[in-house]
């Protein structure tokens, strides 16, 4: 049963459409069978009809010729007696009174035609003539006044059945024309109708390898072609965001690992180019080792949110104190004057250190790269919030770029000397929604720039 079942999967078409062209095949083969076996066994049972109405048509003409009137049956002479005498037989009561020429005592024909002669109504029967030819009798009564007669016909059906093979064989030969027509009008209108699917999953694979904007959308599309467009869109715009989400991530990855990654540089370079003392080699594996755990917490938090993904943002558990890792991160600003201005000595968030760096570390190298002599952080707790202010003395925000602040791969003024990506800002904003706060930037202040961060409270 296993080896049939896998021969029959083997033989099955592997397309749609020549699967459904095999199930139009089938059906149309049975009903082609039954509309065959219907007519034939209809034509059959309407030449019979034809040869039984011409049987008792001959009998009626030779019972023109028995008269009956008297006690004893005679049979009259006529002009066209040899004409009525072929293949018939004429009884009186059951006695033989004519038969044909040709005809023998023993003989199928003769056999069933005393047979019909016995019988009390009229009759008919089919026999077996010599040569296997059928032949088809009837028998019908002549009644009288004082005496009876029956007159049996005989027929040859082999015409008869020849027409019935004729129209078996015409019938078989039209089956077979409009099975195969029937097979190549269903591939071809399924692969038409199959087409504009071809067509849309062509277009669909092109458009998820590039993560495209375009879409089928459902105008103009029959029911079933705009439900298998709305789900290919459906599809797409996950495609897309799931290629917009590993580009971003992988930009945020180059643009957080830059800055350790060039501090290992530079530390390798510095020890390389003249013989260190033990104390500096020491420093520079300091050094070295500070900036590789930098990178190891950024690809951690990168990762740890690019999973947890921001569609569904949450607060992230756990508290900071905010004030010690603003000193810490302003320790690395050397080319400009900071102050840290709070009116609390403990200032909690509800988020952990490692995203409260990730957010704030943008803002300070923005603020820093951007300032003629001076950097101001405030720090202060709102209502149900805290709130951190970066403030810095420089040229500000241009009017024209400020829709653009925060769309990633954006620069004010890509030719300033600065190798950022401009994903430092699209970052810090989405890493504090992530922990149910917000980056803003503040567009009334002058001179310089102001940007505040917003994260719940502790």
């Amino acid at each position: 049963m296993n080896s049939a079942s896998r021969v029959l999967r083997r033989l099955a078409p592997r397309t749609l459409r020549g699967r459904l062209s095999l199930v139009a095949l089938t059906t149309a083969a049975l009903l082609m069978t039954i509309l065959t076996v219907v007519f034939n066994a209809v034509m059959d049972r309407h030449l019979q009809h034809q040869a039984d109405d011409e049987l008792r048509s001959r009998a009626a003409a030779v019972a023109t010729t028995v008269d009956t009137t008297g006690s004893r049956v005679r049979v009259l002479e006529t002009v066209n007696d040899r004409l009525l005498d072929a293949n018939v037989w004429i009884y009186g009561g059951t006695r033989l009174l004519e038969k044909p020429p040709s005809a023998t005592a023993g003989e199928p024909a003769a056999r069933a035609a005393d047979r019909l002669a016995t019988q009390p109504r009229d009759a008919c029967a089919t026999v077996q003539a010599h040569g296997h030819r059928p032949v088809r009798l009837c028998a019908q009564r002549v009644p009288g006044r004082r005496s009876t007669a029956t007159v049996v016909t005989a027929l040859d059906l082999t015409p008869y059945h020849s027409s019935a093979d004729t129209l078996l064989a015409g019938s078989l030969v039209l089956d077979v024309v409009m099975l195969g027509c029937t097979y190549v009008l269903t591939r071809l209108s399924v692969g038409r109708a199959l087409r504009p699917v071809r067509t849309m999953t062509e277009q669909a694979t092109q458009w998820s390898a590039v993560g495209s904007d375009e879409r089928f959308g459902t105008e103009d599309h029959p029911a079933e072609l705009a439900r298998l467009g709305s789900s290919l869109d459906a599809l797409l715009d996950r495609i897309r965001t799931v290629l917009r989400h590993e580009q971003q991530l992988t930009g945020e990855l180059s643009h957080e690992l830059r800055t350790p990654l060039t501090r290992i540089v530079m530390e390798l370079d510095w020890w390389r180019a003249r013989p260190r003392t033990d104390a500096e080699t020491h420093a520079a594996q300091e050094v070295i080792a500070e900036a590789a755990q930098s990178m190891r917490t950024i690809c951690d938090t990168l990762l740890h949110d690019a999973r947890d993904n921001a569609l569904n943002p949450a607060t992230v558990p756990g508290t900071t104190d905010v004030l010690p890792v603003l000193d810490r991160l302003l320790q690395h600003l050397d080319r400009v004057k900071t102050a840290v201005e709070t009116e609390a000595s403990v200032l909690e968030a509800g988020v952990t250190p490692v995203p409260l760096e990730r957010i704030l570390s943008p803002l300070l190298a923005n603020a820093a790269r951007y300032a003629h002599s001076r950097v101001t952080v405030s720090a202060r707790r709102v209502p149900g919030a805290v709130r951190i202010d970066v403030v810095d003395d420089g040229p500000g925000v241009p009017g024209t770029f400020r829709n653009e602040l925060f769309q990633p791969g954006r620069r004010a003024d890509p030719g300033d000397g600065h190798d950022g990506a401009g994903l430092g800002l699209p970052l810090a904003r989405r890493l504090a929604r992530a922990v149910g706060g917000e980056v803003t930037y503040d567009p009334r202040h002058t001179p310089g720039a102001r940007f505040t961060v917003t994260l719940p409270a502790g």
